[in-house]
């Protein structure tokens, strides 16, 4: 069935997300904080037939779904709820709110209930693959909310992902989602200090890579990022400032819930580090950089 959609955030991720929706006969509304980015990036998306919005003011009002893609917790909150033209203001009841962005599942929760006194409904769909399953349409998103939004969401997103997966309450599909970024990340560490003993007692990093990728301490992470570790090739799939974001999110939520993750504090710190040195738009795996520091003399 054919639905107006709101799109807000069009970046690497969001473009080839409003592609598929376009793709598959939707009628797209989108808003960008950048204006320019109708006459550049997302060009090719108002010339396909999406209407670009200059404000958030009445951005929501002949909307059936809006889906926001933003960088953090803040943006989410003033998008959504907190700035005069926010979406809750406009929304019609019964609007279907969808966020995929990576955020704080606290905030996310009180996100959700000021959208249930409103009658709006809400989704936080989180998603995983980066960039190229954006545009191969092969997301996998994790979603909290109601059983009955959650249902109306995956209809839509279907669009461009391939698993999607209702985890619990709103709320719970951020949980999932910094999970998996928990996972992401110390992984990323744990080959970096793989392939950095590797090279400390004298083997060939490659040789070691390829007599391990295939084992069980080998994953997909390794193989995609090891070969950039050895190569020193750190331009950006991932960038680094992303899994910065999301590990110091993950902390600071297990923190607040009384929780110490040591390999987390530690890849977090490390992430922060890599930001402070001006490497925010490298690679995730940039990170093994981090641990010339720490050679001993």
């Amino acid at each position: 069935m054919t639905q107006t959609i709101g799109f807000i955030g069009l970046g690497t991720m969001g473009r080839p997300m409003v592609q598929h929706l376009i793709n598959r006969g939707h009628r797209l509304k989108l808003y960008a904080r950048r204006p320019e980015a109708f006459q550049q990036e997302a060009r090719h998306l108002v010339e396909q037939g999406a209407l670009a919005v200059s404000t958030l003011a009445d951005f929501a009002t002949d909307c059936d779904v809006i889906i926001t893609n933003v960088l953090g917790t803040a943006d989410v909150q003033s998008v959504l709820i907190d700035h005069a033209d926010a979406i809750i203001h406009s929304a019609s009841p019964d609007t279907l709110v969808i966020d995929h962005s990576t955020i704080d599942p606290i905030a996310t929760q009180a996100i959700a209930r000021q959208f249930a006194q409103a009658r709006v409904q809400f989704v936080d769909a989180p998603v995983s693959g980066g960039v190229w399953a954006a545009e191969a349409g092969e997301l996998v998103s994790m979603l909290g909310g109601t059983t009955a939004a959650c249902e109306h969401a995956v209809s839509i997103i279907s669009a461009y992902t391939k698993a999607q997966t209702r985890v619990g309450d709103a709320g719970h599909g951020q949980i999932a989602k910094l999970a998996n970024q928990i996972a992401q990340t110390v992984t990323i560490q744990g080959v970096a200090e793989s392939l950095t003993f590797a090279r400390t007692m004298g083997a060939d990093p490659q040789a070691v890579f390829e007599a391990i990728k295939d084992g069980m301490g080998g994953s997909p992470m390794m193989s995609l990022l090891a070969p950039k570790m050895i190569a020193e090739d750190y331009q950006a799939g991932i960038a680094a400032r992303l899994h910065a974001k999301d590990a110091a999110i993950a902390d600071e939520a297990a923190t607040h819930a009384g929780q110490t993750l040591p390999c987390l504090q530690q890849v977090s710190a490390l992430y922060a580090e890599l930001l402070a040195a001006g490497d925010g738009d490298a690679d995730t795996s940039k990170l093994i950089t981090r641990l010339a520091s720490r050679s001993v003399a």
